[in-house]
């Protein structure tokens, strides 16, 4: 599995530039990709660090659980036409909440001292033909939606069945 969104990124860089914070903008947003947009700066204090200082994460992943697929959404959300059963992948969810040893939920090779983490909030949602998996936690291992994503589909499946 591998497609996802992603939604209110946040990053930092050490700058000498004098432009003010909405110029910045601009120029930014003027030299970068058409799928990258910068929506706000802000000046912060020097030993600000994104990724270490974020109270939590929310990681969502997008399915496109119809027949035929999206070919405009396809590098944005992942694709299964087998019938998924959203109450069951509603309930195992909810076993993810909570402090725990995801040891089995990383990539080989993972680089992280410890594999204990805490997700406040695992959620499956079902939208016309999308099903949204929404992750919050104060951290992820490397991979981990995504195996934990998995897994849930694979709960979800029902064998030898299309609506």
């Amino acid at each position: 599995m591998q497609a996802y969104t992603v939604f209110g990124q946040v990053a930092n860089f050490k700058t000498e530039s004098k432009l003010e914070a909405e110029t910045l903008k601009k120029a930014l947003n003027a030299n970068l990709k058409n799928s990258i947009l910068i929506k706000k700066v802000e000046e912060v204090e020097e030993n600000f660090h994104a990724r270490y200082n974020c109270k939590e994460k929310t990681y969502r992943y997008i399915i496109n659980n119809s027949e035929e697929g999206s070919s405009l959404l396809r590098a944005l959300e992942y694709h299964i036409p087998q019938a998924l059963d959203i109450d069951k992948m509603k309930k195992a969810a909810k076993h993810f909440e909570g402090t725990h040893d995801f040891k089995g939920f990383k990539a080989s090779g993972t680089s992280s001292k410890s594999s204990v983490r805490t997700i406040y909030k695992a959620e499956v949602e079902k939208r016309g033909d999308r099903i949204i998996i929404e992750l919050t936690g104060n951290g992820f291992l490397y991979n981990m939606v995504r195996i934990i994503s998995g897994t849930l589909v694979e709960v979800g499946i029902r064998e030898n069945k299309r609506r």
